[in-house]
């Protein structure tokens, strides 16, 4: 069992549900990206989605789109965050997910990727751009690793291949919970308990969902009917503006028992 999945199920097998938080690496500095890191953890969450800033991002709503421009315009590549990462691996108690696309991987070296990532502490990966049929270009290597290759599963997918997607993911299965790209939503479709419910019908690997989760009401409403939860824009723009109290409050929500 990989880590990432033995830490979110440990979470689970507590009563709460995970809540993995995500932050775009060089908003703001690289020198940021400790502090963040470590105060995240001091939270509790499950773990963490490092975003790796991109040019040509697929999925990236206007917030991390902002973010990952203003990354990029610092100087941020991949080789330097996991550089920064590994500089406090030893500090790092929780899994880190990279959430980046294909070409930072194969520029990098895919063998190397995966050598470098583990020891920075990333336990999974997320490849958005990556079709489950290429999944062999870096899944061996990051096998070798014991480094978690993470599926997307949208709602327009059909039967046949949600159950394809669910059986490959490693760690968790990342459940998009609209039609489009990131972003903070008001509501959701009313069909999406009958959707997880299929999800979570194929495969014993938690399902998170992701996109769109912003207030605590909406990691409450989730956790009801999955694992747990991504919230990605929503913690940018809180970062951004250094309002930790929302970003606690988001945290609290996933928990069952009362945090004092």
């Amino acid at each position: 069992m990989s880590q990432l999945k033995e830490a979110i199920l440990k979470t689970t097998a507590n009563g709460d549900k995970a809540f993995v938080p995500y932050i775009m690496a060089g908003d703001g500095g690289l020198e940021k990206l400790q502090p963040t890191i470590l105060r995240l953890q001091e939270l509790g969450v499950t773990a963490i989605e490092v975003g790796i800033p991109f040019t040509d991002p697929v999925a990236d709503g206007p917030t991390i789109e902002r973010a990952g421009e203003r990354a990029l315009a610092n100087g941020t590549t991949l080789r330097k965050i996991i550089e920064t990462l590994h500089g406090f691996a030893d500090q790092i108690t929780i899994p880190l997910v990279a959430m980046t696309y294909l070409n930072p991987i194969l520029a990098y070296g895919v063998e190397e990727f995966a050598r470098d990532a583990q020891a920075a502490g990333i336990r999974g990966v997320i490849i958005p751009d990556m079709p489950l049929e290429e999944r062999d270009i870096v899944h061996p290597a990051l096998k070798s690793e014991g480094v978690a290759l993470i599926q997307l599963v949208s709602l327009a997918s059909s039967s046949e291949r949600i159950e394809r997607l669910t059986k490959a993911s490693e760690g968790f299965i990342y459940a998009v919970t609209v039609n489009g790209i990131t972003g903070a939503r008001q509501s959701f479709a009313n069909e999406l308990g009958e959707h997880f419910k299929k999800l979570l019908s194929y495969t014993d690997t938690p399902v998170l969902a992701g996109f769109g989760i912003s207030t605590p009401d909406h990691v409450k409403n989730f956790g009801t009917i999955c694992d747990g939860v991504i919230v990605g824009s929503k913690i940018v723009d809180s970062l951004a503006n250094e309002d930790w109290a929302t970003i606690e409050d988001l945290v609290k929500a996933s928990r069952v028992a009362p945090v004092k």
